[in-house]
């Protein structure tokens, strides 16, 4: 029987990654224009069955956890909602598309802001290329923030094994861990968050929706 992929968060402590979750790195690259336009792996850790993640953002050994937290006496309380990501999402409707989209998820990766913005090429989907680059934005959105929707309401996902993303932008800035493939995460009193095939999840210990990312790795 296969291994379940899981992350379990550890109260004011680090990720405890099980299943032998493949680890990678990957950096934000740019169009002609400056804009965020895909994903390019620059780095691939040794797979092993288990190993613990930095939740602190102190450890000296990142991504790994080198027990920072315990020095920092890191506070990582939980604040997140726990209620499902169809739950008050806002919707934009277009002849070939449909979007939902939650703000609080945002971690300002910004692939959604190229040519129109997917906002625009959904509500304008039947217009040459404007479907096929929503689904395209939708997809290096890395939070999940952004789900595009075909005619017959599907979503438009990629097609992810469970895997976990250290990021970084163009200029190099860490970015959220991003959690892709349907990796189960427990929450530190036991409970599971819905499954989804992205997620971004927190590591340099500042956001304010524990445990996931809310961007606040660009504060100074």
């Amino acid at each position: 029987m296969a291994k379940t992929a899981k992350v379990k968060i550890v109260k004011n402590g680090p990720y405890l990654v099980t299943g032998s979750i493949p680890l990678l790195r990957m950096k934000i690259e740019t169009d002609s224009y400056g804009d965020p336009w895909k994903w390019r792996e620059v780095q691939r850790y040794p797979l092993r069955e288990r190993y613990a993640l930095c939740r602190c953002g102190k450890s000296q050994n990142m991504p790994y956890c080198d027990g920072a937290h315990t020095l920092q006496r890191f506070q990582g309380t939980e604040t997140a909602s726990r209620e499902r990501y169809l739950a008050n999402v806002k919707e934009y409707l277009g002849p070939e598309l449909r979007l939902t989209d939650k703000p609080e998820l945002c971690v300002a990766a910004g692939f959604c802001d190229r040519d129109a913005g997917i906002w625009n090429l959904t509500v304008h989907s039947d217009r040459p290329g404007f479907k096929e680059i929503a689904i395209e934005e939708a997809a290096n959105c890395p939070s999940g923030r952004l789900v595009v929707w075909d005619k017959q309401d599907n979503p438009i996902e990629p097609d992810y094994e469970p895997s976990i993303v250290v990021t970084e932008d163009e200029d190099g800035v860490p970015g959220p861990l991003w959690i892709r493939g349907d990796v189960e995460i427990e929450s530190g009193d036991a409970q599971i968050y819905e499954k989804r095939n992205r997620v971004t999840l927190c590591n340099c210990g500042k956001s304010q929706n524990m445990p996931f990312c809310d961007d606040s790795h660009f504060e100074t």
